[in-house]
């Protein structure tokens, strides 16, 4: 068999609509691909705006341990052994905020935790989670959960006109405080899923983390994604190591 010079260390990959489709389901050649990279000796993490517990389908199927990144870049961790590398959740005082600018405004804010997906109502959002995602969501009073839990990521979805106006109202009035991230997955076309987090968070910082937790330089990085916050998140410390692709499906010739 042919031995390779392998300068790759690390394979990142993005989640919706990079690795899944709009069904939800992984093709063959990607499985292929990536159980490939692994024979290679290089690691395979996940680089997702998901919840932990909304990537395990994932995990499972491809048989993925270690270290991987969440909630668009506010947490490192490997769910296998319950271990965190770095973490940004949202200050308790801006959580408190968010919950009653929210009350007074008639907006669905789901709230989550390393391990909870909070919301107050059942909305067409829970169920989506349900079906597509599936995660459960722990319905709770939020005047009594901004200090009793870390929040690392706020969601909100909109899926009609108004729901979007409302959530721009939202995104303006913590402009400030909170970061925004726009993003729609191919199985629910025309849904935004607008992501809340703590200023500073990215997928880029995430990686630095990473990589550095990990002993390996950006230069020993492939990074792949499909969407604009991925290119936004990603591109500035990859492009000092030029190790950047946009692609969907996978395609690793450059392993070849």
């Amino acid at each position: 068999m042919r031995q390779i010079n392998n300068p790759y260390k690390l394979l990142v990959v993005d989640v919706d609509g990079t690795l899944l489709d709009k069904n939800g389901t992984i093709s063959a050649v990607d499985r292929e691909t990536l159980a490939r990279a692994g024979d290679l000796g290089i690691q395979v993490s996940l680089s997702t705006g998901r919840a932990i517990k909304a990537c395990s389908s994932v995990l499972r199927q491809l048989s993925l341990d270690g270290y991987h990144v969440f909630f668009d870049g506010a947490l490192v961790s490997n769910p296998g052994q319950d271990e965190e590398v770095y973490v940004r959740p949202i200050s308790e005082v801006v959580v408190r905020q968010a919950i009653d600018f929210a009350h007074s405004n008639d907006i669905s804010l789901e709230l989550y935790s390393d391990t909870y997906y909070f919301v107050e109502r059942e909305t067409w959002s829970t169920d989506a989670h349900r079906q597509f995602f599936g995660i459960q969501p722990t319905i709770v009073n939020f005047a009594r959960l901004w200090n009793q839990e870390r929040i690392i990521k706020g969601g909100l979805v909109a899926s009609s006109p108004q729901e979007a106006d409302r959530a721009r109202s939202f995104c303006l009035h913590f402009e400030n405080s909170l970061k925004f991230s726009w993003a729609r997955t191919p199985a629910y076309p025309g849904v935004d899923f607008i992501n809340i987090l703590t200023p500073g968070v990215s997928k880029g910082k995430a990686l630095e983390a990473l990589t550095s937790h990990l002993g390996i330089t950006l230069a020993e990085v492939i990074a792949i994604g499909d969407g604009v916050n991925d290119i936004w998140l990603w591109v500035m410390p990859l492009m000092r190591s030029r190790r950047w692709l946009t692609t969907s499906p996978l395609t690793l010739g450059i392993m070849a």
